[in-house]
């Protein structure tokens, strides 16, 4: 009896030592997934970093190559959209893009890509949007035709023999979209009051190639 109750005593001693060394080992892989995932966050801050960083030298390059032309013009600090009154372009519930908007497009065009698609830029970049946006007056399928009309009128006018030759007028066809957007995205004035007027407009905006990702490594940061 006494031999059996002292080999009871070693088997729990031995299992208690097993326990305590897999809690060990448990404690020790924890540490290296501790240290591991908090590499990939500084890996992945620091490239937050560098995409913001290209975004704010390109929106840079933009206002000071903008902010002493004559053109109406406004520049989104945030995001580097340029947004120019649909009046600038085109008559009411016309996608005919008029004399007057014809000649700020020769303007404006070969300044705007000439920028974007520098050199120092243009691997960064993924896409250059034209977008139309109407008021809310009419329908939503209405202003969907016409802010897709006008977004396409602007496109093939560039894109047309009468428009003026300009340095990336080859290389842009493979950056350039456009679309509408009906009255889904209307603005507001600095009241923040609704704005007819500054919801009808058109815009250009552009796409880093790492937006996409860079938006869902932010959202797994905050979160």
């Amino acid at each position: 009896m006494r031999y059996r109750k002292r080999e009871e005593v070693n088997y729990w001693m031995s299992y208690a030592d097993l326990m305590s060394a897999m809690l060990m080992i448990f404690a020790l892989l924890l540490t290296l997934v501790i240290l591991d995932y908090r590499e990939l966050l500084e890996e992945k801050e620091k490239q937050i970093e560098e995409v913001v960083s290209v975004k704010t030298e390109i929106i840079k390059a933009l206002t000071e190559a903008f902010e002493e032309s004559n053109m109406s013009i406004e520049i989104d600090q945030q995001t580097g959209a340029i947004r120019f009154p649909g009046s600038v372009l085109f008559e009411s519930n016309s996608a005919d893009i008029s004399p007057q908007g014809k000649l700020f497009l020769n303007q404006f065009i070969p300044q705007y890509l000439g920028i974007l698609l520098q050199d120092r830029f243009k691997e960064e970049i993924s896409s250059v949007i034209i977008e139309g946006h109407t008021d809310r007056n009419g329908t939503y399928m209405y202003n969907m035709a016409l802010s897709q009309n006008r977004a396409y009128s602007v496109l093939s006018y560039i894109y047309s023999p009468e428009f003026p030759n300009f340095q990336q007028r080859e290389l842009s066809k493979s950056y350039i979209t456009a679309n509408g957007r009906s009255f889904s995205q209307p603005l507001n004035d600095q009241n923040g009051q609704y704005d007819e007027d500054r919801s009808r407009r058109v815009e250009f905006l552009f796409r880093l190639k790492d937006d996409e990702a860079i938006k869902a490594i932010e959202k797994l940061v905050t979160e």
